[in-house]
């Protein structure tokens, strides 16, 4: 069995949804980033950079002791190979999607989590108009940039890699589908190619199945308070805040 410690973000989805694409069998250990589950020192053993999704597999391949890892690529590479799914065993096919796998991860995921930041929650916490401004030009412009990239990309093949639905689709899709509700709808007029592959990939049951997972999470309305708290664990951090949140979570433990 497999526990994926999990919340419904673009990163938990890429998760979910490599498990319903395998069809492995999971159980669900929800952490609330909002409320500092991420800081409590069972998650740290699992994620010690105290971010989700993380993963224990119980039945490793080979056998042994449970396995714990972290790092979205990093678990998506790994089922892949435990499976045999979405990662071709040729070397240069192999490489060619690992290349755009790690392309998400180091921009388009980034990138588009900055640009959320400052178009929708750094006016709550800076007044100043010119940092806003600035962090939201060069953030958004880099999304639509990236998003040329992969408009690009696909207009010469049907998947990121190629020919073959794989982990660089999986990875990259929870991100890619908000690009439009990020930027703004009528983006997608530019990026045809972007649109075709984002509606091709949301049209699969194991898509479909691995984006709901959790959806009942987190819909509590917060208190003015609580938002201001849940804003302050998420944005922001430094070593002596992260210091300060995990040993608060040791302490009520």
């Amino acid at each position: 069995m497999i526990d994926l410690h999990y919340w419904p973000t673009p990163n938990g989805w890429k998760v979910t949804i490599m498990l319903e694409e395998c069809g492995l069998p999971y159980n669900v250990i929800p952490v609330d980033i909002g409320g500092g589950d991420q800081f409590k020192p069972e998650f740290l053993r699992i994620s010690p950079n105290n971010r989700m999704p993380a993963l224990v597999d119980h039945t490793p391949p080979g056998g042994g002791e449970p396995l714990a890892l972290f790092e979205s690529g990093a678990i998506l590479e790994y089922l892949a190979e435990k499976t045999g799914q979405f990662l071709p065993a040729d070397v240069s096919q192999k490489y060619r999607v690992l290349q755009w796998l790690h392309w998400q991860m180091a921009n388009l995921g980034p990138m588009m989590g900055n640009a959320n930041h400052f178009k929708n929650y750094a006016a709550n916490i800076t007044d100043d108009p010119k940092q806003l401004a600035y962090g939201t030009k060069r953030f958004v412009g880099e999304v639509d940039r990236l998003s040329g990239v992969m408009d690009a990309q696909l207009s010469a093949n049907p998947y990121l890699a190629g020919e073959q639905y794989s982990i660089a689709d999986i990875i990259t899709w929870p991100w890619a589908f908000l690009i439009g509700r990020l930027i703004d709808e009528s983006m997608w007029e530019k990026f045809p190619h972007l649109k075709r592959w984002v509606d091709d990939v949301a049209a699969r049951p194991a898509v479909q199945a691995g984006r709901k997972v959790g959806a009942e999470l987190g819909k509590r309305e917060l208190s003015e308070e609580e938002e201001r708290a849940r804003r302050e664990l998420l944005f922001n951090q430094t070593n002596d805040k992260v210091r300060a949140a995990r040993e608060k979570a040791a302490g009520s433990t």
